[in-house]
């Protein structure tokens, strides 16, 4: 395994990250304005307890975003989501101003949306990224290999060439640990990054409100910009750890329940997603 000085595979500490001048921020995470139960005011408590910064990233939603600037918890709040993508990534948006997100999404987001809230938007993923260039804000792909025999993460699409390999020149960072993800999937994430050049973040991925914080992108920044600024330089260090197989099972337990109602949407989405796929699987068996 090739080792990264910017990507360490260990439990974050916050307090000796910050006495050496970096801030830790969970960019990954979601509330009960997506497919979780956790409060918003209670993930800020806890953000804010444990001393890290925080990005909600909750899918084609930015409920939790307005949420969180209602409450009078001083916590560096990056505002943040996670879309969808109809051809298979989900890509993780984080804007300099809460004003510019809800921009983006009343204009792009919201009027594309399908009846799942949770899953694909109408929108492949250079549609996405066209019309994320007219505001200033960060695009990173959320866990780019994927998850086993779901059609997600760019690698995985580009792999089964449902996306042009140009679209990492396109992105500004890939999300290096994903606490849900296997430790094979977040190294061949590094490699990714290292290929192609790109920054370096990461995030629980976290539904749970424990799960908060175990793993956490580093900057030597005071202020949001000051943060964002560092990850387009690719001078963040990631920090952290993929959760053990048992949390992971309880984390798709408690999400299981608000996904059931949109079941037929969610189907009708990963019907779609696969489409292209099936189509030259069987066009290459014939001409075979």
């Amino acid at each position: 395994m090739r080792y990264y000085k910017d990507i360490i595979f260990e439990k974050p500490l916050p307090e000796t990250i910050r006495r050496l001048g970096l801030l830790p921020a969970d960019l990954h995470f979601h509330t009960r304005y997506s497919d979780s139960a956790t409060r918003v005011r209670d993930a800020l408590k806890l953000a804010a307890r444990r001393g890290i910064g925080l990005a909600i990233t909750d899918h084609n939603q930015v409920g939790g975003v307005v949420d969180a600037g209602r409450q009078k918890i001083r916590v560096p709040l990056i505002p943040g989501i996670e879309v969808s993508a109809n051809d298979g990534p989900h890509i993780l948006l984080y804007f300099y101003s809460t004003a510019d997100l809800l921009d983006f999404y009343r204009h792009h987001i919201e009027k594309n949306r399908r009846n799942g809230p949770f899953t694909a938007i109408r929108l492949d993923t250079p549609d996405i990224l066209d019309r994320r260039e007219d505001y200033a804000c960060i695009a990173a792909e959320a866990h780019p290999c994927g998850y086993a025999f779901l059609n997600r993460g760019v690698q995985r699409c580009v792999a089964g060439r449902c996306i042009g390999e140009e679209v990492f020149s396109r992105l500004d960072a890939l999300e290096v640990i994903c606490g849900g993800m296997a430790r094979s999937h977040n190294q061949k994430a590094a490699g990714l990054a290292a290929a192609h050049g790109l920054g370096r973040t990461g995030g629980t991925d976290g539904h749970l409100l424990h799960e908060l914080g175990g793993v956490v992108t580093c900057a030597g920044a005071d202020t949001v910009e000051e943060f964002l600024d560092a990850v387009r330089a690719r001078t963040t260090v990631v920090i952290g750890r993929e959760r053990p197989l048992v949390e992971k099972a309880v984390m798709g337990t408690a999400v299981l329940p608000h996904h059931l109602p949109y079941a037929v949407p969610i189907l009708q989405a990963r019907w779609e997603q696969n489409l292209p796929r099936i189509k030259r699987f069987v066009q290459a068996h014939l001409n075979g």
